[in-house]
């Protein structure tokens, strides 16, 4: 039930759902619109293709999680925002959604940080996934199934070196376990890259997590402890060290997607080597194919040059909200330029991103506000709008998210019923109509809905009792849960994650 209070007083309450379903069924509306025809840019092919997910009805996808030893930047919220506007509408079109992202809390820039603070691993990297999470709240983006971190999931990962071993794709060197590309005949399928065209990196090894483009060479699966790592090592039969970067993906994703899962999904930056060399590793240790279908996202520029500290153009969330840019504008701006193009960040387009969920904001309160009793001959055209924007924005959509054309289906409707209104020739049910369609786009954009603010105090609550939660600690949940209640607030467990809202 949505409710308004307009001018004077008046509680406009009005449920959008339950008209549009009435009044779709009466004039044949919506039927078919959630039916299959999604196409989608497999970066494996090169090409457009039909998706049909290996489970009818199911999707499985993993994407490509944070680094945690900083904050995430506008560039990663990119990337971030894009796998969650695929996930919405895979959603949207019915499909349920297994979706796994990765927790990367041990790394070279991890150990790094870590070593220069003077603190644990485990100190170092706990105040980054909070603010993360705090972040992914912040900006709507849905909660995935799975958050496995990488020093939770060591096992796995000795587990998938050993098999590996065993297929005789791997070879120790100075303690570390490296995976021997020249091995593996598939390598390069993704990036394209010709081994016998590339530097002569190919028979050299690299124990760093990452190494500079068509520099291709093996890579450490298993790293031999050095004394830079401080506390981050474990003792396991591949010896004392720590996982390389790649592994960590392919041991996570196969535990909870399985070993041939849908879709993976990540930057263009990590098709090589991370992406390339974790099709290397999980194609070798089991002998099929690893994932169906591939999909990048494109690099984001700010003032069309690359973001850099040194430019003084790179920007955290964090940053942004000092500078009282609303969320819904920043998700909206990163959202609103196609996933395989280039965006260029300005605070100039973050104003019309405002301006444009305002827009959008705007309608919805007008349409509560329509007073007319239903009549056939108010309700019939604005349902023909309703219905030409719905099959305009699925069409975009299906379309590889071509949330371009979608977006302009979407105001060409408010332009056209804003008109109608006007002429006062929209009634409560066209109105509904209207609204309803409005909820079906937001459920994937998610800019229209308005909530209050909640305080940062209560947003990190919310986040310990997640945690301890995941620690299966009940007990100490129940009494964050409790706290959480005494600062006027309630927590609801939802599958999109907590959803907080005042008591």
């Amino acid at each position: 039930m949505n409710t308004i209070v307009a001018r004077g007083g008046y509680d406009l309450s009005f449920d959008s759902n339950e008209r549009l379903r009435a009044a779709g069924a009466r004039l044949n509306l919506g039927s078919g619109k959630t039916a299959m025809g999604l196409r989608l840019y497999n970066t494996l092919t090169r090409q457009i293709e039909e998706f049909t997910p290996l489970e009818a009805g199911t999707v499985r996808m993993y994407t490509c999680g944070p680094t945690v030893y900083d904050y995430p930047h506008i560039g990663n919220f990119r990337a971030y925002i894009f796998e969650d506007l695929l996930r919405r509408y895979l959603k949207f079109k019915g499909f349920r959604v297994i979706q796994v992202m990765n927790i990367t809390d041990v790394d070279d820039k991890t150990i790094r940080g870590a070593r220069e603070g003077g603190v644990s691993l485990k100190e170092f990297t706990t105040g980054y996934v909070r603010a993360f999470f705090e972040d992914l709240v912040t900006l709507r983006i849905e909660r995935a199934e799975y958050y496995p971190a990488a020093t939770e999931h060591i096992e796995d990962m000795v587990a998938l070196v050993e098999r590996l071993k065993e297929r005789g794709y791997t070879y120790e060197a100075d303690g570390s376990t490296y995976f021997r590309i020249a091995s593996f005949d598939g390598y390069g399928k993704l990036s394209h890259f010709k081994l016998d065209e590339l530097k002569d990196g190919a028979s050299g090894r690299t124990a760093l997590d990452e190494y500079t483009k068509e520099d291709v060479r093996d890579f450490a699966l298993w790293k031999a402890w050095t004394e830079e790592d401080g506390d981050a090592c474990w003792d396991t039969a591949l010896g004392r060290g720590r996982p390389g970067w790649h592994i960590e993906c392919s041991a996570m994703s196969m535990k909870y997607l399985g070993e041939h899962f849908d879709i993976h999904t990540g930057g263009v930056d990590n098709i090589f080597p991370h992406h390339e060399n974790e099709i290397a590793q999980s194609e070798a240790a089991t002998g099929g194919q690893f994932v169906n279908y591939w999909l990048h996202c494109e690099h984001l520029l700010v003032d069309n040059r690359k973001m850099s500290k040194s430019l003084g153009n790179f920007y955290t969330l964090r940053d942004l909200l000092q500078k009282e840019c609303k969320p819904e504008a920043i998700r909206y701006a990163l959202i609103s330029t196609h996933y395989r193009q280039k965006y260029n960040f300005t605070l100039a387009g973050l104003e019309a991103a405002a301006s444009a969920v305002a827009r959008l904001r705007d309608f919805k309160r007008r349409l509560a506000a329509v007073k007319l009793s239903p009549r056939e001959e108010l309700t019939r055209p604005v349902a023909d709008l309703v219905s030409s924007a719905d099959d305009a924005f699925v069409k975009s959509m299906d379309d590889d998210l071509g949330i371009s054309g979608a977006l302009a289906a979407v105001f060409e409707l408010v332009r056209e019923v804003n008109s109608l209104i006007d002429d006062r020739a929209v009634d409560q049910e066209g109105a509904a109509l209207a609204a309803g369609l409005l909820e079906r786009v937001d459920s994937v954009i998610d800019v229209i809905r308005e909530d209050e603010t909640i305080p940062q105090e209560v947003l990190e609550l919310v986040e310990d009792r997640a945690a301890a939660r995941r620690d299966k600690d009940y007990k100490l949940a129940d009494e964050i849960r409790d706290n959480i209640v005494s600062l006027g607030y309630v927590v609801e467990d939802t599958p999109s994650g907590p959803r907080v809202k005042r008591i």
